[in-house]
């Protein structure tokens, strides 16, 4: 299954990072590849924020829907994501905010299988690539949004 991490500091606040990574359906409007996002459901209990989402996501011919559940835990300021449907066999990723004094330090970890083993192959060799791409999305949009420069960590 590929799996990849990034790592990188933003200067903003962890809130506002926070608000952004959560903000699921203006994905088409900077994340690549994604061509649609669609929320179903957002609900809090407790700590706990919890959303049901899809994401469209594709290029040139090649698309696919994928429904996740999303849970932002406030008590670790943590995103986890898991599949419940789609073309994945697996997938698991998580969001780590920790708020320093030069801004916030976000870790981005993700675990998938997709169902075509040919997809998969292709994906395993180009995944983090893949994955540095979004990482520059969501930074690039922060910078829009709230005014930080970025570092890569």
């Amino acid at each position: 299954m590929p799996k990849a991490s990034v790592k990188r500091l933003i200067e903003c606040s962890k809130n506002q990072l926070i608000d952004l990574v959560l903000d699921i359906e203006k994905y088409p409007e900077f994340v690549p590849f994604c061509l649609d996002a669609h929320v179903y459901e957002r609900n809090s209990r407790g700590d706990l924020i919890l959303i049901i989402a899809d994401l469209t996501i594709g290029k040139g011919p090649f698309k696919d829907t994928y429904k996740s559940d999303v849970k932002f835990n406030k008590k670790d300021d943590t995103i986890k994501v898991t599949n419940i449907g789609g073309p994945l066999n697996h997938l698991e990723n998580i969001w780590h905010f920790k708020e320093l004094e030069s801004g916030t330090e976000i870790s981005f970890d993700i675990d998938f299988e997709i169902e075509n083993k040919f997809l998969n192959i292709v994906m395993t060799k180009s995944f983090q690539f893949g994955l540095d791409k979004i990482a520059d999305a969501f930074q690039n949009r922060a910078e829009v949004l709230f005014g930080s420069s970025n570092n890569q960590i």
